[in-house]
C-alpha cells in the first residue's frame, strides 16, 4: 500500500484514534478528505459532544464520500470500543437497537472514520429514552422560499417562545432551513413533545398567513415555510449542531446566536471555515445544557386548539403503525371522494 492509504493517527482527547485511507477525497468539489472531516470533527470537539453527550445517535455514512452510496446505521457495529458507551432505544415498530453515545471526541472521530458525517442524536439522554428533553422546531423551506423565509419564521418563533415562557437556541440546517432546539424537563413522552409542536407549527401559521403551514403533504404547503412537526416523533432525528451535511460544498450545521440570523448565509459555514469560527467564539449553544422548560404551556394551546378549533393530530409518518387519534393518512389528491 503507497503512502496515500498510510493510516493516520490523531489525539483526541486523551486517546489515539486510527484514521485509515486517511487521503480518500470525501468531497470531491472542494478537495476535502477523510483526514479533512476527521480534524473538523477534533477542532468542533467541545460544542459536537455537547450536542451528542448521552443521546443515542444514528451515524450517517458515505464511505466512499459524497457521491458514493450512504446508509443510516442505528445499530452499533460489533467492532464497537468498549469505552464507547451505547443506549437502548426501541421503534415505533417494536423492534429495539443498541445505538452509541458519542460522549467524548474520540468516539466523534472513531465514527467518523467509517464515514460518518452527519451525526443523527435522538432528543432523548440514555438515563430516559422513553423522554425528550429537547423540543426540536424544523423550520424547512419549501420550493419557492429560502432561508431568509426560515429566517423570517424563525424570528416569530422566538416571539412566540418567549410569550409562552420558553427560549430556543437556532441552528443552520446545513441546508436552507433553520432548526430551532428549546431544552425542556424530561416529563413527557414522545407523544406530547409532538403534539407541543404541532401546536407551535398552528400558532405560526396564524401568525404568518401564507408564509407558514404544518400541512404533511406536499401537494397543500405551497411556497412557505413547512414546520415539520413530525421531527418530533420517535426515531426521527434532526443532525447535530457542528454535523457535516453530505452536500457538495461541505456545509456543516451551525449554532448561532439570535443577532446574527439575519446577517449569515448558509454557505458561510463549512468544513474550512467553522474551525476559525469556533476558536474564536466557543460553542455558542454551550449553555443550553444549563436549561429545561416546562412544555405544559405550549400543551395548554394544543388543548385549545382541539377545544376551541376542533384541530386534532396530524399525519404521521408513512412508516409508522396507525397512531390513536390520527386522521386518515392518505394524501388529498388520491382521498376518495364521498358520493353524491
Amino acid at each position: 500500500m503507497g503512502a496515500a492509504g498510510a493510516a493516520v493517527e490523531l489525539e483526541a482527547g486523551g486517546r489515539t484514534v486510527r484514521v485509515s485511507n486517511p487521503d480518500k477525497i470525501y468531497f470531491p468539489e472542494r478537495g476535502f478528505t477523510k483526514l479533512d472531516v476527521a480534524r473538523y470533527y477534533l477542532a468542533v470537539g467541545p460544542g459536537i459532544v455537547r450536542a451528542l453527550r448521552d443521546r443515542p445517535t444514528t451515524l450517517e455514512r458515505y464511505p466512499e464520500g459524497v457521491e458514493g452510496e450512504s446508509f443510516f446505521q442505528k445499530r452499533v457495529p460489533k467492532y464497537l470500543p468498549d469505552w464507547i458507551p451505547t443506549a437502548h432505544i426501541s421503534f415505533p415498530s417494536g423492534r429495539t437497537a443498541d445505538e452509541m453515545c458519542p460522549n467524548e471526541v474520540a468516539a466523534v472521530i472513531w465514527a467518523a472514520n467509517l464515514g460518518t458525517l452527519p451525526f443523527h442524536p435522538w432528543p432523548v439522554r440514555r438515563g430516559a429514552v422513553d423522554h425528550p428533553d429537547e423540543l426540536r422546531i424544523d423550520l424547512d423551506p419549501q420550493p419557492g422560499t429560502d432561508f431568509k423565509d426560515a429566517v423570517a419564521a424563525a424570528h416569530e418563533l422566538r416571539a412566540l417562545l418567549d410569550e409562552y415562557g420558553l427560549r430556543g437556541w437556532p441552528k443552520t440546517s446545513g441546508g436552507r432551513g433553520v432548526h430551532v432546539f428549546v431544552p425542556i424537563e424530561p416529563d413527557w413522552e414522545f407523544t406530547g413533545v409532538r403534539r407541543a409542536a404541532i401546536a407551535v407549527g398552528r400558532e405560526l401559521e396564524r401568525r404568518m398567513p401564507g408564509r407558514v403551514t404544518t400541512a404533511w403533504w406536499k401537494e397543500e404547503r405551497g411556497e412557505r415555510i413547512f414546520v415539520d412537526y413530525n421531527q418530533t416523533a420517535r426515531d426521527r432525528t434532526i443532525a447535530s449542531a457542528y454535523s457535516v451535511r453530505p452536500h457538495p460544498h461541505a456545509p456543516v450545521s451551525a449554532p448561532l446566536r439570535w443577532e446574527e440570523l439575519d446577517d449569515v448565509s448558509p454557505l458561510d459555514f463549512d468544513l474550512a471555515t467553522m474551525p476559525g469560527r469556533f476558536a474564536e467564539l466557543g460553542d455558542v449553544h454551550a449553555d443550553m445544557d444549563d436549561h429545561a422548560y416546562s412544555l405544559e404551556s405550549l400543551l395548554e394551546l394544543s388543548r385549545k386548539d382541539e377545544r376551541d378549533h376542533g384541530m386534532g393530530d396530524l399525519p404521521y409518518p408513512p412508516d409508522y403503525p396507525k397512531m390513536p387519534g390520527e386522521p386518515k393518512r392518505v394524501q388529498p389528491s388520491r382521498a376518495k371522494k364521498p358520493a353524491t
